[in-house]
């Protein structure tokens, strides 16, 4: 190898810079001595090319944007508030009806994901190879929920679960759709006689819009069986089922004509057959339409839309028992895309007040969903072995708009629990504040105390009105030595002396009344 001639100082710089930038991302910068010493720029060359490299790195630093992933968002602690308490009461309700928590992994085999959505499937997350599997980020928690079933061949289950999904889409946060979103799932496994889980899952949706008082809501219903039969008597080929149920469901979002033309244009199907679909798909009623429909004398004849009919009128007798019907409406338009459901299928959605008088309601967007999935189990077992299934799905990030606005129109938000804080009026009392603050956390009494010495009283009680915490208990010179804590409440502002040895007790009265 020969030793390089004499080279100028432009070419010895830009020989240096090519020498000194790494090849690739994550790569080090090599010496300045290269080839084993064959060639060695001069230094100040060398540092004026070191000095490029570093002004530009820094430029490239000072045009990153510190920002969320589109489509995702951080949640400040008075959110956290909000959304904890929504959780609780969505819990409890499905609590309330013998569910079992369940958990699954946050992404799954891309296999297990793939194919079960139909149309959506091209909203999957997908991951790198990681260690010879290919993998994906969870698309809902009713596929993981059947894969579950399946690999432990289990039959019957009552279930809930709370997590994070993901979906590639366009995100639209003002209508509180994201990319990453938590769902909160309730659902029925087992082979039971027909519509009694079904409306128990309804009932659930029912009980959970109303305990959150988001105002009025409307639970559409329908069957998947019925779409299919009705698709098949108007003259559908059974090959276009799936797309055309695909272009039903898009009908809350756009108007009968865009979505015939899409039949008629897109998807080939004559003006007659998108003309008989249309006849049928914007009636909506109640158990009556039921019984109008199981006359028609074209879907009478039909075998799965006769089934579907006769148990949506099975389901419409168990809820009038359960006295929830005047929030049901039998909606053939409702389709829901994904593709596992095999049944009744279902969606609430709330409702915005008419704004002149004689006028419908206006429907503002799904806050739930859900419906049957009989064969999503049988996919993932070897020998297809089937486990009927209902279940529902809790919108929670709309619900959490809507009530976030209204808390924050309307209330202040205790961003903690803390029940109570411990307060010295006077210098000095560190150590018996943490004498005090020690008994009420071995209570169980959620407490807090200033990280300060000696903190001015006026800061201590700000400090509470920011946080909404309801009680101070404050000890000083006096009540050591009566053996009493000054219990103020911090909205009235009235204080009272309490025996030292009855303190937990009257604060644990306190906060239970509150």
């Amino acid at each position: 190898m020969q030793r390089l001639g004499p080279l100028s100082r432009e070419a010895w710089a830009t020989l240096t810079l090519q020498l000194l930038r790494p090849p690739c991302a994550g790569a080090s910068l090599l010496s300045p001595r290269v080839l084993g010493g064959l060639v060695q720029p001069p230094a100040r060359e060398f540092a004026e090319a070191r000095l490029k490299i570093q002004l530009e790195s820094d430029k490239e630093k000072s045009n990153f944007v510190i920002k969320t992933p589109k489509g995702t968002r951080d949640l400040n602690p008075q959110q956290m508030a909000i959304r904890e308490k929504i959780l609780n009461a969505v819990i409890r309700c499905f609590k309330c009806h013998g569910a079992k928590g369940l958990d699954t992994p946050v992404f799954e085999l891309k296999e297990v994901l793939t194919e079960k959505y139909g149309e959506n499937s091209r909203l999957i997350y997908d991951l790198k190879d990681q260690g010879g599997e290919l993998l994906a980020l969870r698309y809902d928690l009713t596929v993981p929920f059947a894969r579950y079933l399946a690999m432990n061949k289990i039959k019957k289950m009552k279930r809930y679960h709370i997590g994070k999904v993901w979906r590639r889409e366009n995100p639209s946060i003002n209508q509180g759709r994201y990319r990453e979103f938590c769902q909160c799932d309730f659902d029925i496994a087992g082979q039971f006689d027909p519509m009694i889980p079904d409306a128990e899952c309804l009932k659930i949706i029912y009980e959970i819009l109303n305990t959150l008082q988001l105002g009025d809501f409307l639970i559409k219903v329908n069957d998947r069986r019925i779409l299919d039969g009705m698709f098949a008597v108007c003259g559908v080929p059974e090959n276009k089922f799936r797309f055309v149920c695909s272009s039903v469901d898009k009908l809350g979002k756009m108007s009968w004509k865009d979505v015939r033309e899409e039949m008629v244009g897109k998807m080939g199907l004559a003006s007659e057959v998108a003309d008989c679909i249309g006849d049928y798909i914007q009636q909506h009623g109640g158990g009556s339409l039921v019984e109008q429909l199981l006359q028609d004398p074209k879907l009478s004849q039909n075998k799965l839309a006769l089934e579907g009919l006769r148990d949506l009128k099975l389901l419409f007798e168990y809820l009038t028992l359960f006295g929830i019907t005047e929030k049901i409406i039998f909606d053939l338009s409702l389709a829901r895309g994904l593709d596992y459901y095999t049944g009744v299928i279902y969606e609430a959605v709330l409702l915005q007040a008419p704004t002149r008088q004689g006028e419908e309601p206006l429907g503002v967007g799904s806050v739930a969903a859900g419906g049957r999935y009989d064969d999503l189990v049988g996919m993932f077992d070897p020998k297809g072995r089937k486990v009927p299934c209902v279940g529902l799905s809790i919108g929670v990030e709309r619900i959490f708009s809507i009530v976030e606005q209204r808390m924050e129109a309307t209330e202040k938000i205790q961003m903690t629990e803390t029940q109570v804080l411990v307060a010295a009026a006077q210098k000095n009392f560190l150590k018996e504040r943490m004498k005090l603050i020690a008994e009420l956390w071995d209570a169980g009494i959620k407490a807090e105390m200033l990280y300060k010495k000696d903190p001015s009283f006026l800061s201590q009680l700000h400090y509470c009105e920011e946080t909404g915490i309801p009680l101070v208990a404050i000890i000083g010179e006096r009540e050591l030595k009566d053996g009493v804590i000054k219990l103020r409440s911090v909205a009235s502002r009235e204080e009272v002396d309490i025996k030292r040895e009855n303190i937990v007790t009257e604060i644990q009265r306190r906060t239970c009344e509150s």
